[in-house]
């Protein structure tokens, strides 16, 4: 605050003495304190108050930057889940074309016959015999798949098979 140094604040008591006499110097030195203390409390109020004063807008400031942020995070809440149900209504339309594709596949008609280019259907084709372009009354004779064994398609009886060997009593 003020610069006062030992031998100043001595000039000034030695002044206080002659001028006030030693009767009246106490009695001016307490009032003198309780002044200095008045004005050091009126002070260090002062000075508590800008501190809370500045606290409180650093919190206001800190308030609303973290509304802010608030704010933006919440925005982009709103648009992610946007994009999530953009692409849930995307999957939901694909399964529905695949669902439909499956049901459609359901509905269409079977192959029947040997898959193509299989043996079971290369046989068929070694002995030229188409079974679906042959007209059952000119055939006089069973067709039969070259590829399997007898008696699968009724044209040879099956061999009834060996029973087992009895186990010695």
């Amino acid at each position: 605050m003020f610069d006062i140094g030992f031998s100043e604040l001595l000039v000034i008591a030695v002044v206080a003495l002659v001028v006030l006499g030693p009767e009246r110097l106490p009695k001016a030195a307490r009032f003198a304190g309780l002044w200095v203390r008045r004005a050091r409390n009126q002070w260090d109020s002062v000075k508590q108050e800008l501190e809370r004063e500045l606290h409180a807008e650093e919190i206001k400031r800190q308030f609303h930057d973290v509304q802010a942020s608030v704010q933006d995070t919440e925005a982009q809440l709103r648009a992610s889940g946007e994009a999530v149900r953009r692409e849930a209504e995307q999957l939901r339309g694909h399964a529905r074309q695949q669902g439909q594709a499956v049901a459609d596949e359901a509905a269409a008609p079977l192959m029947t016959g040997p898959v193509p280019g299989s043996p079971a259907s290369m046989a068929q084709h070694a002995t030229g015999q188409d079974v679906n372009a042959v007209d059952p009354a000119v055939v006089t004779h069973a067709t039969h798949d070259a590829a399997s064994p007898p008696g699968i398609d009724g044209s040879a009886p099956r061999a009834d098979a060996p029973s087992p060997p009895e186990a010695p009593r």
